[in-house]
């Protein structure tokens, strides 16, 4: 299996860890473990990420653009250096009106019952 993490130890750019294609969302894994996932995506404009529902939170940053975040229906702007946190178990969707960048961190749930 290919290892899609970054090399660790080493200083990244963010935003220019994917780039942005024409017609087309490009996803990059930063991290990817059993217990979560960091990725970077591109979003041309006009693209259209289908409806979705996951078992888990998923934190987004917008780190380049204006987002179009949809979630159980109701529809929300996020610009360049906003977050938000699209919950578990609903129905969500991102529309590029222009092209976007986004971070998203999914941190997968099952340690609650442990104390640290």
């Amino acid at each position: 299996m290919k290892n899609t993490e970054l090399e660790h130890s080493k200083a990244q750019q963010l935003v220019g860890l994917v780039d942005y294609i024409p017609g087309a969302v490009v996803t990059k894994s930063i991290v990817k473990k059993k217990t979560g996932n960091i990725s970077i995506s591109s979003f041309d404009t006009g693209e259209i990420l289908a409806t979705k529902v996951s078992p888990f939170d998923n934190l987004i940053q917008v780190i380049d653009g204006v987002a179009e975040v949809i979630i159980n229906e109701q529809s929300t702007l996020l610009e360049k250096g906003q977050i938000m946190i699209i919950p578990a178990h609903s129905t969500n969707k991102m529309k590029a009106n222009e092209r976007f960048k986004i971070l998203s961190t999914i941190i997968k749930s099952g340690y609650e019952d442990v104390n640290l």
